[in-house]
């Protein structure tokens, strides 16, 4: 204590360091706080920290497990109810479509093409159009009536669709509203008339082929025939033809049908014009006939 007051008068402070070269006991005592001090905010910090993500681990396995308490069930239903339907495909494909398809659908030569890839769509519209399963091989399948009820065609188009993929049609109306019948129309007759006939009615093609009448198909007819593109008729990707836009063009066709055409023989809906014209043209040359006729007799 000595040796520190005649340093402090000599110097007139106290110094940090005292003249042994160790630090006062009041130095000590605060640095062993301040490190205490600090120990205890990082090791709150970490506790803070580890408490937080306790919490949010807490949190989202209580969120999973509700999510699978409730989820699992459904989710449950619909893969068993898809694979009793894939499976009831599986077994009405063995019997029906096997022999000219393959047993792995990769097709056989010279009985039947590959179904890989060709999707829920294009199976769909062949067996409701009656036009698979075939009776004989030929160049064009004509609509027959149907072999398989909704319900084995559905499980059928299911089973080819898990196969090996494909366009799918989707669920809900293929229908949009009566605003769009317009477009609906401009669209049919940019794409389908030339074959179809601006009716729908059906055309001959070339090679002894024909484009089918629209009267009887169905909208999931309509749309599978567009994304598959069955026999001459070209497929319309998404790219090409929207899906609403492929909405619009059933809206229009399923219209058209349903509409009368008043007015008499309406000559697939070309127009009075042309009735008039024909009407014109037989009645001259029934009369230039008949005054032939009567003349070679007189």
């Amino acid at each position: 204590m000595r040796e520190e007051h005649d340093l402090d008068d000599e110097f007139g402070f106290a110094p940090a360091v005292s003249a042994t070269g160790a630090e006062p006991e009041s130095t000590k005592a605060a640095s062993a706080r301040k490190s205490l001090a600090g120990r205890q905010r990082t090791g709150s910090a970490w506790r803070r920290r580890a408490a937080g993500g306790l919490v949010l681990m807490a949190a989202l396995a209580s969120m999973g497990g509700l999510y699978g308490v409730f989820a699992s069930s459904s989710s449950a239903g619909n893969s068993a109810g898809d694979s009793r339907q894939i499976e009831t495909g599986r077994q009405l494909f063995s019997v029906s479509c096997v022999t000219c398809h393959g047993v792995s659908l990769q097709g056989v030569t010279g009985r039947g093409p590959s179904l890989v890839g060709v999707g829920e769509s294009a199976a769909y519209f062949q067996v409701s159009t009656g036009r698979m399963p075939a009776a004989a091989q030929g160049a064009e399948e004509y609509r027959k009536s149907a072999k398989f009820d909704e319900a084995d065609t559905d499980a059928l188009a299911a089973y080819v669709q898990s196969v090996g993929g494909g366009p799918q049609i989707p669920s809900g109306s293929l229908r949009t509203s009566s605003d769009k019948i317009a477009e609906g129309g401009e669209l049919f007759r940019l794409n389908c008339a030339a074959c179809h006939g601006f009716s729908g009615k059906g055309a001959p093609l070339s090679a002894g082929k024909t484009a089918p009448g629209l009267d009887s198909a169905s909208d999931a007819q309509v749309y599978s025939a567009m994304q598959s593109g069955p026999e001459n008729m070209p497929p319309f990707s998404d790219n090409q033809l929207t899906p609403e836009q492929k909405k619009s063009i059933i809206t229009y066709v399923q219209t058209l049908r349903a509409s009368k055409d008043p007015g008499g023989s309406g000559l697939d809906r070309i127009g009075p014009v042309s009735e008039g014209l024909v009407i014109w043209i037989l009645g001259v040359g029934a009369m230039v006939a008949a005054i032939l006729w009567i003349g070679a007799k007189s």
